[in-house]
């Protein structure tokens, strides 16, 4: 996939599929750096407010950031009746992390990001994103590859959240979306394990998208897609979960309800009623329809 154009005070043009692009009005470039593995921009869009950019792609943006990170993190964490160790890999402006911390039943959320620098540029332009989640004592952030990480790890976690580049971004990103690392990633879960991939786009890339989940499929016994549409992205944005024994389609609203009630987590978008439409909501296609 191609990067996007980022001008300085004007537009940055970003590629949605191998053929269509959104525009976006910059306001203000608030800091620019080219680390050992990407380009990092922190930049004031004028529809978007704050926004991260890696190598020319928007990432998370202040203003609509909290339907990608409830989407990815909480059916998950919900589906789990009591997520106490959660590993995330990628996640480097530490929303995710957020999100997982709101969770009363957690004891330690390990974070694992390959670049030092997009931890730190976060910390430090981005507090709108992280909200202090990386100066918690549960939240414990490892600056390392994760496909090493996950190789070489020992522990076991209730809760695996994969909040990843996309699949097609490039062949190194696409290693962490493959058979082999899932297996992996079913190996380091407890028993009743969950995990959760953000997938990119079924619509734009449907054939990457069905390699992910048929990858997903030979691993994990109980598979859920589901999307939501993320307004900066220009698309609706895929994940899919692995489950060992739960599965999300067997919660009520009023379960998840009372689940995020007890455990004291407070969301903008994610409810009851939201899982249950993020569970039923058919997967984008452009060649061929499918309901999940």
């Amino acid at each position: 996939m191609s990067t996007s154009l980022l001008i300085p005070g004007v537009v940055v043009i970003q590629p949605i599929s191998y053929e269509s692009f959104m525009i976006m009005k910059v306001s203000k470039v608030v800091v620019q750096k080219r680390s050992k593995y990407q380009n990092i921009e922190v930049v004031e869009l004028s529809e978007y407010g704050k926004a991260l950019v890696l190598d020319g792609l928007v990432q998370s943006t202040e203003v609509d950031e909290y339907i990608y990170h409830e989407s990815l993190v909480h059916p998950a964490m919900i589906t789990h009746p009591n997520p106490r160790k959660v590993l995330i890999i990628g996640g480097g402006e530490g929303a995710t992390l957020r999100e997982v911390l709101k969770h009363s039943t957690v004891e330690e959320a390990t974070m694992v990001d390959i670049d030092a620098d997009v931890v730190e540029i976060c910390k430090q332009y981005l507090p709108e994103l992280h909200s202090g989640s990386f100066l918690n004592t549960k939240a414990r952030v490892v600056i390392a590859d994760g496909k090493e990480f996950v190789e070489k790890t020992s522990d076991k976690y209730d809760v695996i959240i994969l909040d990843l580049t996309d699949p097609y971004a490039s062949e190194i990103a696409y290693e962490l979306y493959t058979e082999k690392f899932y297996r992996r990633i079913f190996e380091i879960l407890t028993d009743d394990g969950i995990m959760v991939t953000q997938a990119g786009s079924s619509f734009y890339y449907e054939e990457v998208y069905d390699r992910v989940l048929s990858s997903i499929k030979n691993v994990f016994p109980i598979v859920k897609e589901y999307n939501v549409w993320i307004p900066s992205f220009g698309y609706a944005c895929n994940f899919i979960i692995g489950s060992k024994r739960y599965s999300p389609d067997d919660l009520n609203p009023e379960v998840v309800d009372k689940r995020l009630r007890d455990r004291g987590v407070s969301t903008r978008f994610y409810s009851g009623r939201t899982h249950i439409a993020l569970m039923n909501l058919p997967i984008y296609r452009r060649r061929r329809s499918t309901t999940s």
